[in-house]
């Protein structure tokens, strides 16, 4: 089974429930198992400190609460109790100790057709209940549906909503899980998903639970999410008449979809009243033995008195009192803050503890697979301090804490909380890569600790009051590279490789290329190879004999050599991603003449020209991409010290200034966009052109703002 136990950050207690064990955590937040005082047990979801930091997510949180305890359906897990006032917003539903449709399917094979119509009319009758409470779930999907001894149960409410309430997402944004939108979510209609997408997603997951695949296939999210739009339902094997209401379910229009009523009316079956015998045996089997595991609850020390749950504070006191400077119950539940700009002698022994210092702090991937751009940073960064300590008239001297985390996920937390618990640090530069980034930055959001990362281009870190992003997006990033392609090269058709080794920014990357390639007349030869293929020469033969005359490559650095390797010969026009931007790239002998548009400016571009000969007398050789970066993000950060003014500021009171900043660095002029809402975006995202000459990269400017004309092919 799943480790359900609980980690040191995870809290005692939550709104009178004692938390007993982990059951899953999400994009949203964490599930635990909970036990109230009368003994009952519930399925607690406590809402991510990025999200209860928006005041629009918690006025939406507060509304979805009300409606979802207004959901009257046996078919529905009951809410059992919510506070959307909580500093952490949590939700506790009654809790289902049976496994999931998806578990179900995946262990035992698809259910005969008289148990498909059963779990439809049941679900079916849950969808009513939901839309009748003013909801639209939007993730109806296999992983939502628990099969319990009772009948299945329509879970997790974590995105549903009104449907006139626009506020989620922007219309860009698909939410939900592919495979199980409806197209209106696929395409990302945000004013048009109502009931009606709901029961299509319905429909999917009666498909799947007839022949244990979904009816639109599986693979690359793009293609997944092409064929929901666009293409008719694969139903092989699906019973005729139950075929027949399934393809009502998945039509394209919203309009000609069956209501949850009609549906139900359409299932003709009996419904079982409180017994699991529609089910196969080995699935009945399966839910006792689900259920008994997960009833063998983890045992509570005999040795240690739980106390009761404190008085939980409301919102406007949590703040009132963290501004004070108090201690304060940490965003992650059960901890205490440590009291903000503590002396760095040794508490609680009586001897006076030393006046706090000035220090800016640097997290990066020092040692591990990343770094050589972490280095490059922290060597930049060290250089702007040394160069202001050596001014005359500094007005107080400054020291550099570095904080190594390997580039590892699971070492960023404690990287970012050795820096947090050092009184000196004001600020901090990092960390280095997304995922490290990721992992640091409800740490320091926790410490309302400064942040500026210059590398991290993922979109995964919102509403983190405390952070700013001195680089532009890795999506804006590629729209640059296809903007690059198309004033460079009229060739066509362009291969495009997605290697899924790279993740969600090679996914991205190579989506982003398509769509713009694409609009301005290109034809495209997308391709996909899955994670961890170390073999390119096929599918790359298989592109050159389909006739591409440009190419770019999507995914990791060794996977970005391999390419090369493989297209040495192809006199086209050759592209890749940023992961290239390394030396190792560059020093491959096929990889002369490919280009890589990147966020990091080059060594050798000429406002970095100066930067680049201090570098080189103070570190006995060239910088590397991102040094300029990390000059640039301390210079920012002194900048903002130096004009406090009145002495040393607390971190908290330069949180604002900094998102406002508007600083002349050396790789670009920086400036935040105060109107968007959470993470201030960079207001200059440049992105920049590089070479490989003569094996290193050669800096070509500026990558253009757009493309200069659609083709006329």
């Amino acid at each position: 089974m799943t480790d359900r136990s609980l980690r040191p950050t995870d809290p005692s207690f939550v709104g009178g429930h004692r938390i007993l064990a982990r059951l899953g955590e999400g994009g949203m937040g964490v599930v635990y198992l909970g036990r109230t005082e009368t003994g009952s047990l519930a399925a607690v979801k406590v809402i991510r400190a990025e999200y209860a930091h928006d005041d629009a997510f918690r006025a939406r949180f507060r509304r979805e609460a009300r409606a979802a305890r207004r959901v009257d359906s046996p078919w529905v897990v009951k809410v059992t109790g919510t506070d959307p006032e909580a500093e952490r917003p949590w939700l506790a539903t009654a809790f289902e100790p049976g496994p999931s449709l998806a578990d179900a399917v995946a262990q035992h094979g698809p259910l005969p057709p008289r148990a498909v119509r059963v779990l439809g009319k049941m679900l079916a009758r849950a969808l009513a209940a939901v839309h009748g409470a003013g909801l639209v779930h939007r993730d109806v999907k296999p992983g939502n549906i628990l099969l319990a001894a009772q009948g299945p149960r329509l879970i997790d409410f974590g995105i549903a909503r009104s449907p006139d309430d626009t506020a989620l997402t922007s219309a860009d944004l698909v939410v939900g899980t592919p495979g199980f939108l409806s197209p209106e979510q696929a395409a990302a209609r945000g004013d048009g998903i109502g009931p009606a997408s709901d029961v299509f997603s319905l429909g999917c997951v009666l498909a799947y639970a007839a022949t244990g695949r979904p009816p639109f296939g599986g693979g690359p999210v793009a293609g997944l999410l092409y064929r929901t739009v666009h293409d008719e339902p694969e139903l092989g094997g699906v019973e005729e008449e139950l075929a027949g209401v399934l393809l009502r379910c998945l039509a394209k229009d919203p309009a000609d979809r069956p209501t949850p009523a009609g549906l139900d009316a359409a299932l003709v079956e009996d419904v079982p009243s409180g017994a699991a015998d529609w089910l196969p045996d080995a699935v009945v089997r399966m839910i006792a033995r689900r259920s008994a595991d997960v009833l063998a609850l983890p045992e509570i020390e005999a040795t240690v008195a739980d106390p009761p749950p404190p008085p939980a504070p409301s919102r406007r006191r949590f703040l009132t009192v963290a501004s004070a400077g108090a201690a304060v119950l940490a965003a992650g539940g059960g901890a205490v803050a440590w009291t903000a700009l503590r002396g760095s002698g040794s508490g609680g022994t009586g001897r006076k503890q030393a006046a706090p210092g000035w220090a800016i702090g640097v997290q990066a991937d020092l040692s591990g697979p990343g770094k050589a751009a972490g280095q490059a940073q922290e060597q930049g960064a060290r250089l702007a301090v040394e160069q202001f300590n050596a001014r005359r008239d500094k007005p107080f001297t400054l020291r550099l804490k570095i904080s190594d985390d390997g580039g590892n996920g699971g070492r960023a937390t404690a990287a970012a909380q050795r820096l947090v618990d050092d009184a000196d640090v004001l600020a901090v530069v990092g960390s280095s890569t997304d995922a490290t980034t990721q992992a640091a930055l409800p740490v320091y959001d926790a410490a309302l600790l400064p942040v500026i990362s210059m590398s991290a281009g993922q979109n995964l870190f919102r509403n983190i009051r405390s952070f700013v992003r001195g680089r532009p997006l890795h999506n804006a990033v590629a729209t640059k590279l296809a903007f690059h392609l198309e004033a460079t090269s009229a060739a066509a058709p362009v291969g495009l490789l997605l290697d899924r080794s790279g993740g969600d920014l090679s996914w991205m990357s190579i989506q982003m290329i398509n769509v713009i390639v694409g609009k301005y007349g290109a034809a495209t030869h997308p391709r996909v190879v899955p994670a961890g293929t170390t073999e390119l020469a096929p599918v790359l033969q298989e592109m050159r004999s389909a006739g591409i005359k440009a190419f770019v490559y999507a995914g990791p650095l060794d996977g970005a050599v391999r390419a090369a390797r493989g297209l040495a010969g192809f006199d086209g026009p050759k592209y890749a991603a940023e992961p290239a931007l390394d030396a190792r790239f560059a020093a491959e002998p096929s990889a002369a003449g490919w280009s890589v548009v990147a966020g990091a400016i080059g060594p050798d571009a000429p406002s970095v020209r100066s930067f680049a000969r201090a570098f080189r007398t103070r570190y006995g050789h060239a910088p590397g991409f991102w040094a300029a970066e990390g000059y640039d993000a301390a210079g920012l950060l002194i900048r903002q010290l130096t004009a406090a003014g009145g002495g040393r500021p607390a971190r908290e009171a330069l949180v604002a200034p900094l998102k406002a900043a508007k600083y002349r660095g050396i790789t670009r002029d920086f400036a935040f966009d105060s109107r968007t809402v959470g993470t201030p975006m960079l207001a200059t995202p440049a992105s920049f052109v590089h070479q490989v000459r003569g094996g290193a990269f050669r800096y070509l400017g500026p990558a253009p703002d757009k493309a200069p004309r659609p083709r006329g092919r």
